[in-house]
């Protein structure tokens, strides 16, 4: 098989999450009309199947399908295809299925934003870590998955309860990846600490420091939370949720440091691009703030520059601790603000702030047409 076509991308992206969900098809860029042949001609071919229940549709590999992949590329695929595992064996309970489904569309928004996620094109880091291996070349970004996580053993069973479906390694910062789609996922502080804590140790003198790995992480290595949700809907209701009577749903707390949020979408692609590119980020808020006044500490909130007399935040990172620190300290001080983001973030940042925040935006297409042609 051809691995630019969307047969090997279907089949190969079903090998990696055990289920795929259908939503995932048109963020390959399979169009519905082609979507339902392809789906088609497969299950003749005998090579996927359907898997229908509790109102949750997926798809699966049949056991011929699961030959092919592995008699094309064993290196990267036996990992998932073998042994009793969820991605070779799917379990049919509901909260499984899902979980499984989500961790397809995060492979894909990774996959399209650059994030190389095989396993034959990364270093095996949490699986062999003997002390005086020579230091393994990271491919950033490079995303690995919560499965490969445990592959550290006894040190990961203390995040097993985490929601977090694997890391990203990106220049200069560590992002805790999570899928939350429409919904608002259980959370769990202690556990999510864990796995900043978990992170923090092996980039200061663990798997991920200098002598294990090349580029190395410095002990103080930003730990950054990557939330992605289906649409920009959701981080409103993640900006505004209280975690629910008991706590147990996600609610902003001090787990992580930024709390970044992406929708499952190409506009969360390109922010993907952008968040794992630390200098160019730099370098476009530089650029944002060169026109503006530097930051007045009289305000007695945080904030990134000065505009006609009004404290200035960008916003085009979402990060939502930041954001709901600035919403917060403007009700409190009784004074109005001004926002720079993206101008699919708009509608819902207007909603957040509603009257106490004017926003000025970036058109999108143009910086992807710039920075990422």
């Amino acid at each position: 098989m051809d691995p630019s076509t969307f047969t090997y991308k279907l089949l190969s992206l079903i090998a990696l999450s055990g289920e795929c969900s259908p939503d995932a098809l048109p963020r390959l860029g399979i169009s519905d009309s082609y979507g339902e042949k392809l789906i088609t001609r497969l299950k003749e071919d005998g090579l996927i199947k359907t898997h229908y229940k509790d109102r949750l549709r997926g798809y699966r590999l049949t056991s011929k399908g699961k030959r092919l992949l592995l008699s094309q590329s064993s290196d990267r695929f036996v990992f998932y295809l073998t042994g009793s595992t969820d991605t070779n064996r799917p379990r049919s309970d509901y909260p499984r299925r899902l979980r499984l489904q989500q961790a397809s569309l995060t492979y894909t928004l990774l996959l399209n934003a650059g994030v190389t996620c095989f396993r034959d094109q990364k270093p095996p880091i949490f699986n062999d870590r003997a002390p005086d291996r020579e230091p393994v070349t990271l491919p950033l970004p490079v995303f690995y998955h919560s499965r490969e996580l445990k592959e550290l053993g006894d040190e990961a069973i203390k995040i097993n309860n985490s929601r977090v479906m694997g890391i990203l390694l990106s220049p200069k910062c560590i992002y805790a990846v999570f899928y939350t789609g429409s919904a608002l996922m259980k959370w769990e502080y202690r556990t999510e600490l864990k796995v900043k804590a978990l992170l923090s140790y092996h980039a200061s003198r663990g798997i991920l420091s200098k002598g294990a790995v090349t580029p190395w992480y410095l002990p103080d290595t930003p730990i950054k939370a990557l939330i992605i949700g289906q649409d920009m809907d959701m981080g409103l209701k993640l900006l505004t949720s209280t975690g629910g009577f008991h706590k147990s749903y996600f609610y902003l707390d001090t787990s992580f440091e930024c709390f970044h949020f992406v929708p499952d979408s190409p506009a969360g692609e390109t922010m993907v691009k952008l968040l794992c590119s630390p200098k160019l980020l730099a370098a476009l808020k530089k650029l944002l703030l060169s026109d503006l006044q530097p930051p007045c500490t009289d305000f007695g909130l945080e904030h990134d520059a000065v505009s006609d007399g009004l404290p200035v935040l960008l916003a085009l990172d979402f990060d939502m601790q930041r954001i709901s620190r600035f919403h917060t300290a403007l009700s409190l001080h009784g004074i109005y603000g001004h926002l720079l983001c993206f101008d699919f973030q708009r509608p819902v940042l207007a909603r957040y702030f509603q009257d106490s925040a004017t926003i000025e935006t970036i058109d999108l297409d143009k910086f992807e047409r710039r920075f990422f042609p």
